[in-house]
């Protein structure tokens, strides 16, 4: 419920891009030779399409993740007893956060962590899967 709305902004980037692909030169020399839309489609748009899907897909992931723990963070998101790294940093530990303070640092990290690890997965494929970077390593 969360990603939804993120999907549909990423699914106007990426149908925007498939548009400017679909006009480009060698497109229109595939259809003349008779290549078939499916062809077409899965060897020459969707290759080059890919990293605006990976990039895309990366950042709602690491999103997503900050937006259930604030939303656990101010007592709106899952249930308590879920596990979830906003409830282990909300004001019902606040009294724990006084006594022994570095207990907050470890959800903070892994929160912190977790979401960068998704960006830097996200622009790691994208470098791998980018038909436009692979000559240029």
């Amino acid at each position: 419920a969360i990603a939804l709305p993120f999907i549909f902004g990423n699914m106007r980037v990426i149908r925007s891009a498939v548009i400017r692909e679909r006009n480009l030169p060698y497109i229109e020399a595939a259809q003349s030779i008779g290549a078939p839309p499916t062809r077409i489609l899965m060897y020459h748009i969707l290759p080059n399409v890919m990293p605006y899907v990976i990039v895309a897909f990366s950042t709602i992931i690491g999103a997503v993740i900050l937006i259930e723990a604030s939303l656990s963070f101010l007592g709106f998101g899952v249930a308590s007893g879920t596990p979830s790294w906003g409830i282990d940093l909300s004001a019902r530990n606040r009294e724990y956060f006084n006594v022994a303070p570095w207990l907050m640092v470890g959800p903070g990290v892994a929160l912190s962590l977790t979401v960068l690890g998704y960006n830097f997965l996200g622009d790691a494929l994208r470098d791998i899967l980018d038909p436009r970077l692979r000559g240029s390593r």
